[in-house]
């Protein structure tokens, strides 16, 4: 029996937003302080019900193969065992209550005597 392949919930902060997504492949970049984020994936195209919130995400996603999303932006990432519903939450007054990391990877230069 082969293991099914991981899929991962991503939820970061992008302009104000809460973006919940699902995606195959989530791995550390060669680009300092980003994370890849690769093969996305949404709800099935059969479904009569639309969710606006996940169709504007496969708006945005359309010609995406691989997505960078700063690691200060990431709130968490859950390794699932079945997909659920991309989202776009907005932030709103909500903006408050989340503290992101600090924006600097290295400690400032001490000024030298």
């Amino acid at each position: 029996m082969t293991e099914a392949k991981p899929i991962y919930k991503v939820i970061f902060i992008n302009q104000n937003n809460v973006y919940e997504i699902y995606a195959k492949n989530v791995a550390q970049s060669n680009l300092l302080g980003f994370i890849e984020v690769e093969e996305l994936i949404f709800g099935e195209k059969s479904s009569v019900v639309v969710d606006p919130g996940e169709e504007r995400l496969k708006s945005e996603f359309t010609s995406v193969k691989r997505s960078y999303i700063p690691i200060h932006s990431i709130i968490r990432i859950d390794e699932v065992i079945k997909e659920g519903v991309a989202k776009v939450k907005d932030l709103g007054d909500k903006a408050n209550n989340i503290t992101p990391f600090p924006t600097g990877i290295y400690p400032a230069p001490k000024e030298r005597l």
